[in-house]
């Protein structure tokens, strides 16, 4: 090879080696990162104000109820457990994968049993929520201690005014109740004594009770505000039998009403003696819900006819599902009438848990408690068979659209018709 030529492809050689040198690099796909991997969630972490209740997998949450089962006021109590338990037999007993749990303790109608029962149910740490109690005064013991485990309360039948004023001692935080307000029923009573039967002149009569001693100055406060004339506010004591003492110093001033909001036995005492004092025969008696019962009008006897009654009402149409499901589980209506009113209760208790309640992967569950307390006091515009129902701050939830007036007839003295089944003679 000759030596240009040589030198030409050296020459050539070289220029494509810088070429080569100088041309772009070849473009390579850049490397596909991988999202980093998210760290496993901690263990739940209970920042409620007042604690949670935690319910492990396979554990159940648990409901109590504080009501009076044995004793003469023993069919309000039976109901609201009864009414209840409707509820729970719609969701199979059965609430976020958990069984669900429900006893309870005999409050007795009373402080004193009110707070043996709350004492009992307040040192149970797996307690969500309870509903009760029925008696006012089951309350004023059972609340202070169920409101100090951090717990929540709903009444289906308390009705005094002092449970919901925040001014009163017996108000307390975590009590609601979807029983109306002592403040409509003394009113209605009192506009149906005054407007509806004329009356001009009535005497009370209560048996030192929170609930009869409010509702009966309830009474008689809008009575004299109507025009009316009070003209005795006497009072029994529970246990009395003999009726004859307090109904002769009534009659003195011959008064054209007599209304006891109070419970039996008494009730029934008080309304067979009227007829039998003298000055009384013809005065119209009138009772409240306490002695809305099937068992009062046998109890009353003959001189319970035409006597007139203030309580719940719901218009048969819209619980007949409920009534025939309450029949169904217990075979028989209910005995009292806040059946509904405690049907509402538990059905609020568990949407406000459903709301709040965090549910870990394995199935725990954990129930804040002052963000369930939160839940049912925010309760607005709940569809219940009571009415419409949207709870204020101190644990109202009912307006006292749920109420009406009944009569009692010889039928139900008799035994072969149901007071409970009676049309009212007068709703508001």
């Amino acid at each position: 090879m000759s030596k240009k030529v040589f030198g030409l492809l050296a020459l050539l050689t070289v220029a494509s080696l810088v070429l080569a040198a100088c041309a772009p690099a070849a473009a390579t796909e850049a490397p596909v990162e991988e999202p980093a991997a998210e760290e496993p969630a901690g263990p739940y972490e209970c920042m409620d104000a007042i604690g949670c209740v935690d319910v492990a997998p396979g554990d159940p949450i648990h409901f109590a109820w504080i009501q009076p089962v044995t004793g003469a006021v023993e069919p309000l109590g039976t109901t609201n457990v009864r009414g209840a338990e409707v509820a729970l037999n719609e969701i199979e007993f059965t609430l976020l994968g958990h069984p669900i749990q429900w006893d309870g303790e005999d409050g007795l109608c009373s402080i004193e049993g009110g707070q043996a029962a709350g004492t009992k149910v307040a040192s149970d740490p797996t307690v969500v929520a309870v509903i009760g109690t029925a008696c006012s005064s089951e309350a004023r013991g059972a609340m202070p201690l169920i409101s100090e485990a951090g717990m929540v309360m709903i009444s289906s039948s308390n009705t005094n005014p002092d449970l919901t004023n925040p001014e009163h001692p017996d108000h307390w935080a975590g009590y609601l109740r979807t029983a109306h307000n002592d403040l409509f029923q003394g009113r209605v009573a009192a506009e149906f004594a005054y407007n509806e039967l004329g009356m001009t002149s009535a005497a009370t009569i209560h048996d030192g009770s929170p609930y009869a001693e409010s509702l009966q100055a309830v009474f008689a406060e809008v009575f004299a505000e109507l025009g009316g004339t009070i003209t005795a506010q006497e009072a029994v004591n529970v246990g009395d039998t003999d009726m004859s003492g307090v109904l002769t110093t009534i009659a003195t001033n011959a008064p054209g009403i007599i209304y006891f909001p109070i419970f039996e036995p008494e009730g029934g005492f008080l309304a067979d003696a009227k007829c039998d004092t003298a000055g009384l025969e013809s005065t119209v008696s009138m009772g409240a819900d306490g002695l809305l019962t099937s068992t009062f009008p046998p109890a009353a006897g003959a001189c319970g006819v035409g006597m007139y009654l203030s309580g719940p009402y719901v218009d048969a149409t819209k619980q007949a599902d409920f009534l025939a499901a309450y029949n169904e589980a217990f075979g028989e209506g209910p005995a009292a009438g806040f059946a509904p009113h405690a049907y509402d209760a538990m059905k609020m208790v568990l949407a406000a848990i459903e709301s709040v309640a965090v549910v870990d992967a394995d199935g725990t569950v954990h129930i804040p408690r002052q963000a369930l307390r939160d839940a049912l006091i925010s309760t607005a515009n709940y569809d219940g068979l009571t009415g419409n129902l949207t709870c204020d701050a101190n644990g109202d939830c009912a307006t006292g659209e749920a109420l009406a007036v009944f009569q009692i007839t010889q039928e139900n003295v008799d035994g072969t018709a149901d007071l409970l089944t009676n049309a009212p003679v007068w709703t508001p």
